[in-house]
């Protein structure tokens, strides 16, 4: 039986354990939103988390392994909007697309998780998550504008997702233009008709 001491001392172990975790999670998403995926090593998250490095080799056997545990943490995560009609619905789904994947740090994430996605199969096995996830979401709005009579049959979830996710990527990574609520409209617009 162990005594209140020892118990202490395994509860300080466990909040040591997952504020280091926490550190050095925190500071890789830092430096991959500041340089990308060539710009995380374990030398540069253990100098600027303060975690050592063998601490974080304890949890992570490889920088890919800790690369791998950020990206699948940071989402995305969506919920799916019930604004009462197709396009209100798949409106409200872009604004959350726009928060989570197009917005701060995480844009300049996804640039370069695209680009080593090509040669790691594990981060495309990542990306390909993310875009489920989306796909999932659009199927749920256009089951649910079917069975309100919107829509004569169902259209593919997989064409839809990329017709609305296509133009904001297209505007925030390449053009960099704004993403304005007439722009919205005329994406909301086309894929509706």
């Amino acid at each position: 039986m162990q005594n209140d001491s020892a118990i202490k001392r395994a509860g300080d172990v466990d909040v040591r354990v997952r504020h280091s975790k926490e550190a050095v999670m925190t500071t890789t998403y830092a430096l991959l939103a500041e340089e990308g995926l060539a710009g995380v090593t374990v030398d540069a998250v253990a100098r600027r988390s303060g975690v050592a490095k063998t601490t974080i080799y304890r949890h992570w056997p490889s920088r890919e392994a800790l690369l791998l545990d950020v990206c699948a943490q940071m989402g995305p995560h969506f919920d799916i909007p019930d604004a009462g009609s197709l396009p209100d619905d798949l409106r409200a789904l872009a604004h959350r697309v726009v928060e989570q994947l197009l917005s701060g740090p995480y844009a300049a994430i996804l640039l370069s998780l695209m680009d080593a996605a090509e040669r790691n199969p594990h981060l495309a096995a990542l990306l390909a998550a993310a875009q489920t996830k989306l796909v999932e979401a659009v199927h749920a709005i256009l089951v649910r504008a079917r069975r309100r009579g919107e829509l004569r049959r169902l259209p593919d979830p997989s064409n839809t997702a990329a017709l609305i996710l296509g133009p904001l990527l297209y505007r925030r990574l390449f053009s960099h233009e704004r993403l304005s609520e007439a722009f919205f409209e005329l994406v909301i617009d086309s894929v509706v008709r």
